[in-house]
């Protein structure tokens, strides 16, 4: 009887055991797990931007799968097909996309599926999703590039003006002044500096002594016969209303001359008289003197020849 297990057998059955561990390991490795069900998803790409197969496919940041294939096919616009696979009970509502994104600062690239807001039609196994990138930090980096670059034109140009401005004769001559400006500082500093240690201790001096007075003014204002004064105020104020009663009564001279009408009708009669008077005087003054230069000599010599008789 021939053995059942021959030596070629066992080589073979040997050799075939060691092809399903390697194919069991290289997918454990890639992280594929061959015995759990998986649905299979396409997504269009112009450009892969270095994904890989097995990289993740998250939703909402948790993993749901992996890249399983990329296809590409050069003379197409859109080049590349990328086969996503996913867990079997993941259900992908329709309008589903397919973003591309970096998944970290390193520049590793991933897949996420983004929702649809309708979940009444689902999408099966083999369909093509929409695909869409989303700009990462190198892309936005990338972007910045060309501002960068007028930046630095900017500030090359900016620097080379103040180069150009720090080298000119104004700038010396604007250094010079501002130093004699500082050695005037410098000097009004010291001078308001000795002004403060001599002069004004003095002034306060001055000050607390004139405050000292003011105080003492106050004490003897303070002090005075207030009252007394007051006192001697209000008799003067009532010998002034008294006054004031008798001038308002027509007993006394004063009173009748501010009340008595015909006392002032008369002075005004009077006066006005005394004015006719002096104004007749002036025209006609031979009525009044009698003034004769040879009568007073007849009158000299009669006294003259009296005299004689009498001798």
């Amino acid at each position: 009887m021939k053995k059942l297990f021959t030596q070629e057998v066992k080589i073979g059955l040997a050799f075939i055991a060691a092809i399903a561990v390697g194919y069991f390991g290289i997918n454990y490795l890639k992280g594929i797990n061959i015995f759990t069900p998986t649905n299979h998803y396409y997504a269009v790409f112009d450009n892969v931007e270095g994904l890989l197969v097995s990289n993740s496919v998250y939703v909402k940041g948790y993993k749901v799968g992996q890249v399983r294939e990329i296809e590409y096919d050069f003379t197409k616009e859109q080049s590349f097909v990328v086969e996503l696979m996913v867990e079997d009970n993941l259900k992908l509502p329709k309008g589903t996309i397919a973003r591309l994104y970096d998944e970290s600062i390193m520049g590793g690239k991933a897949l996420e599926l983004v929702y649809s807001d309708d979940t009444s039609v689902f999408h099966v196994t083999g369909d093509t999703l929409v695909s869409d990138k989303q700009l990462g930090l190198m892309g936005a980096l990338g972007g910045l590039v060309p501002k960068l670059e007028q930046t630095i034109a900017h500030a090359d140009s900016l620097i080379m003006s103040v180069n150009g401005l720090t080298r000119s004769n104004e700038m010396k001559n604007g250094l010079k002044s501002f130093e004699y400006t500082m050695a005037d500082l410098r000097q009004t500093s010291a001078k308001l500096k000795l002004m403060m240690n001599n002069q004004v201790p003095t002034i306060l001096d001055n000050v607390n002594q004139v405050t000292g007075d003011l105080r003492k003014v106050s004490d003897d204002l303070k002090q005075m016969a207030l009252l007394d004064m007051y006192n001697n105020l209000d008799k003067t104020i009532a010998n002034l209303q008294i006054f004031s009663d008798n001038l308002n009564k027509n007993d006394g001279t004063l009173g009748l001359l501010l009340n008595d009408k015909a006392l002032y009708n008369n002075l005004t009669e009077t006066a006005s008289s005394a004015n006719l008077l002096m104004v007749d005087l002036k025209q006609n003054p031979k009525r009044y003197v009698h003034f004769s230069l040879f009568g007073a000599k007849e009158k000299k010599d009669k006294k003259s020849a009296t005299k004689e008789a009498k001798k």
